[in-house]
């Protein structure tokens, strides 16, 4: 296994859990990983294809509702809040028998068109340490080491779940990263999500994760800088502030940025090696990732199960 974000170790844990004997090989601890940067809200969110995409969605809504039992060690909670803009009739076609609380929102809690729903929302410094640990107590190991080159990793079968480094190790050159920018301050009270885009474009998004709220965000294209900007950040208070008035005043705790590793599509399927090998790729999640972890976990097993 090759890379040690959310969808690294989900698919370690699952195929670990199953009886493989499974090594990780990471360049980053997970706390340093893309994925700690998520602000991991479950929704399926700028991810190819649709109808795939929903599908590991809705078996990933499965294992995350399970791990709400039991917040303070998974870090993964149930919570109430508002998709704006959002097409509840196409929700409801898809997600609807699923999320049975879905509903329109109202005037008081949104001030336009707007869906309510209690959804996943994860907080990845409880969750990937838990995930890390799941994975060795399953009988896994992990590795802290740079991979140059996938057809030297010396394995049967290689798991290539790398992410944004896939673009230079497959190589797949669709790969490319959508820079997002976080704010994170002190919270002041709220306790729903928000989601909604201004009539311009612009996203704005209030996470409440323990001990802090999370405000996001950005999705630049092809960036690569991961150095906080002050300008964007600037923005993105100011966005939110509109929406929740008292984050006007928030004290900030940190800045974050990380690369979203956007595709096309998700690339999920085995490829045979001419010396007998299997590759199996599991990358291209762009902003979904956490939200399709689970079900593309368990596809990935599959497909790595000897033929």
């Amino acid at each position: 296994m090759v890379g040690g974000g959310v969808v690294g170790l989900t698919t370690a844990v699952v195929l670990a859990e199953r009886g493989r004997r499974v090594r990780v090989w990471t360049r980053d601890p997970v706390e340093r990983t893309t994925s700690a940067v998520a602000g991991a809200l479950w929704w399926p969110y700028a991810i190819e294809p649709v109808e795939l995409a929903r599908t590991w969605a809705l078996r990933s809504l499965d294992v995350y509702e399970e791990l709400a039992a039991s917040p303070e060690v998974t870090g993964v909670r149930m919570v109430e809040g508002v998709q704006g803009e959002a097409d509840l009739d196409r929700a409801m076609a898809w997600a609807g028998a699923r999320l049975p609380g879905l509903r329109a929102a109202t005037a008081e809690e949104y001030a336009g068109p707007g869906m309510w729903a209690r959804l996943p929302l994860i907080d990845m410094s409880t969750h990937l340490p838990w995930l890390r640990e799941r994975f060795l107590a399953a009988g896994g190991a992990i590795e802290t080491r740079t991979v140059s080159d996938l057809a030297g990793v010396g394995a049967p079968v290689v798991v290539n779940c790398t992410g944004l480094g896939a673009r230079e190790l497959v190589p797949d050159p669709s790969v490319r990263p959508v820079r997002g920018q976080l704010v994170i301050v002190e919270n002041p009270g709220i306790r729903t999500w928000l989601v909604a885009t201004d009539a311009a474009g612009a996203t704005a998004y209030l996470f409440p994760q323990p001990g802090r709220l999370v405000l996001g965000g950005t999705a630049d294209e092809d960036q690569w800088s991961l150095e906080p900007d002050p300008a964007a950040a600037e923005a993105i208070v100011r966005r939110c502030a509109a929406l929740r008035p008292e984050v006007a005043g928030a004290r900030v705790l940190e800045h974050r940025v990380g690369l979203r590793p956007a595709r096309g599509a998700v690339r999920l399927e085995r490829e045979p090696l001419p010396d007998g090998r299997v590759l199996v790729h599991n990358y291209g999640h762009g902003g979904a990732g956490v939200t399709v972890a689970w079900g593309c976990a368990e596809e990935a097993a599959g497909l790595a199960a000897p033929s």
